[in-house]
């Protein structure tokens, strides 16, 4: 299979993989080359791949989709790291993927707030130029 990793400024990763694994939502996964097609959405973790010449390696990753489209495997990111220790990379996770997350829900929930503020000025605008 050939794998690759996109990330929004740039590929991260083009390599020829005998095995993928990731975990999305509903837990973790695995796809060989015969694997039927495919499409998910990733959570924050890590994915782990075998090249051809049978060496693991690992990507810590945030958010992000993967398609199985014959022999491509794409993923696609916004952020992600390479390394070979799995626990730097687990920990990576944990203190900057899942802390984005938080500031993601932050920023929604002050959004939010303030459309339902400009919501409720408005209703008074209309109520005003009624009277």
């Amino acid at each position: 299979m050939k794998l690759k990793v996109i990330l929004p400024t740039k590929i991260l990763l083009q390599e020829e993989v005998s095995k993928v694994i990731a975990e999305a939502e509903n837990g973790s996964f695995c796809l060989l080359p015969r694997h039927i097609d495919f499409v998910t959405t990733l959570v924050p973790g890590i994915l782990s791949f075998v090249t051809v010449s049978g060496e693991e390696k690992f990507l810590a990753l945030d958010e992000g989709i993967l398609v199985k489209r014959g022999v491509e495997v794409l993923v696609s990111t916004q952020h992600a790291v390479q390394g070979d220790e799995l626990e730097i990379l687990r920990q990576t996770v944990e203190k900057q993927f899942r802390v984005l997350d938080k500031r993601e829900k932050q920023t929604r929930s002050v959004l939010a707030k303030l459309e339902a503020s400009s919501i409720r000025a408005f209703i008074n605008l209309g109520e005003t130029i009624k009277n």
